[in-house]
């Protein structure tokens, strides 16, 4: 398993790009991207669990009804939720995507993201998305993470290598995502693509297994947006042999998944709206699974331990209170907790009892740019990671305006 570059188009068969068509007033600012496989792909998707849910995403349960998708068309600048016409304008997306593309209208899977409850013409999609047929290519991927981006400061994009039965496979991935994200699924939009050759059944297996310690285990601001999910197209072009059950290729192939969606979750929480810093709460000694991730999540989500993270205060009695009220059940007499980043790291916490700790050392290590929150709970052997950022001034002031 080693990274490589390409995105969303390093392996075979997929191209890719993104243009400014129009929805967006900053003409500097790409606005609709679209990748395309040059053979239908199995396909599986996690869509966001907000009851009120984009027009694209009822859309794309149809089309993905079947498990096979070819082409993933989006938008950004509106999330075209909440429109009156807001499914036939998904409709036409999908209808001129696939005109363009020569292939079926059902084997397009559409999305959209932006202001919630804004008209979108379709006019300006209609008359880019010609332009990105033609501008297709292996070096597109760029291009697409541009198109797709919001509030985000950064694109983000990865790639992956590894061997199924002696062939090579590669799986690359872009996403979107700062701000309204916060689990449980989808908080964002991801797309992944691979050329490796699985049935869809066990792709979907795959990546509902996979958000569950990744995408789930996310929040920025604890707002689950309206619009989001995350898309895996598996083209098979790698030509290994068709993973249909739980053999060893699947857990190769669960691998670099993973890979992929950690790598990715560890970027949008990094770009957080306003945020300076990765928190990534890493909890061990759990009772099983569960409670280690809902002490995780909770640590993760809190503000007042966002705030402080920001301040790069060591308040430590922040991270206990998000414990005690997460619902999990833990023993609090036994609880330690430490901080670590590239500048060293420092127990504040043992047996849920403050310990004499260097405030200057402690500054030191919370003024880093990734910080780790180390929770033992020593109760089992069950961990789990979460992740998120400090909460700014900037991040109200972005949502403060963000529609107007």
């Amino acid at each position: 398993m080693k990274k490589i570059d390409g995105g969303v188009c390093a392996a075979q068969g997929f191209t890719a790009a993104g243009v400014h068509c129009g929805i967006r007033r900053n003409p500097g600012k790409k606005d609709l991207s679209l990748i395309l496989s040059s053979v239908p792909a199995a396909a599986a998707a996690v869509y966001t669990t907000n009851l009120v849910k984009g027009a694209p995403i009822l859309l794309d349960k149809k089309h993905l009804a079947n498990g096979v998708a070819q082409a993933v068309i989006c938008n950004s600048g509106n999330a075209n939720t909440c429109n009156a016409n807001g499914l036939q304008i998904a409709e036409q997306m999908a209808e001129l995507t696939a005109e363009a593309l020569g292939i079926s209208t059902e084997d397009v899977v559409v999305a959209s993201t932006g202001v919630i409850g804004q008209p979108l013409d379709i006019a300006p999609i209609a008359r880019g998305i010609p332009e990105l047929a033609k501008l297709l290519s292996r070096d597109g991927s760029d291009a697409a993470a541009q198109g797709i981006m919001t509030t985000d400061t950064v694109k983000k994009e990865v790639a992956v290598e590894f061997e199924l039965g002696g062939k090579i496979c590669r799986m690359g991935g872009i996403a979107k995502g700062s701000g309204m994200i916060h689990p449980n699924m989808a908080t964002m939009l991801v797309f992944i693509t691979t050329d490796a050759a699985i049935s869809p059944q066990m792709l979907r297996k795959a990546l509902y297994f996979d958000v569950g310690s990744t995408f789930n285990m996310l929040s920025v601001d604890g707002d689950t947006s309206t619009n989001d999910m995350v898309v895996v197209l598996a083209n098979g072009l790698a030509d290994n042999r068709l993973i249909e059950d739980d053999e060893e290729d699947f857990a190769v192939f669960m691998k670099a998944l993973n890979t992929v969606t950690m790598s990715l979750c560890r970027m949008i929480a990094g770009d957080g709206e306003g945020a300076t810093k990765l928190l990534e709460c890493v909890v061990d000694g759990a009772r099983d699974e569960d409670t280690a991730k809902t002490v995780a999540k909770s640590v993760i989500t809190s503000s007042l331990v966002k705030a402080a993270m920001f301040g790069a205060d060591a308040n430590w009695g922040r991270i206990l209170c998000a414990i005690g009220y997460s619902g999990a059940s833990v023993d609090v007499g036994r609880i330690d907790v430490s901080f670590r980043s590239p500048a060293g790291e420092i127990a504040v916490c043992r047996d849920g009892s403050g310990v004499p700790f260097s405030e200057e050392l402690a500054k030191k290590i919370l003024l880093e740019r990734e910080i780790d929150i180390l929770v033992s709970l020593k109760s089992g052997n069950a961990c789990a990671r979460a992740w998120g950022c400090d909460l700014t001034y900037d991040y109200v002031k972005i949502n403060g305006d963000y529609r107007t």
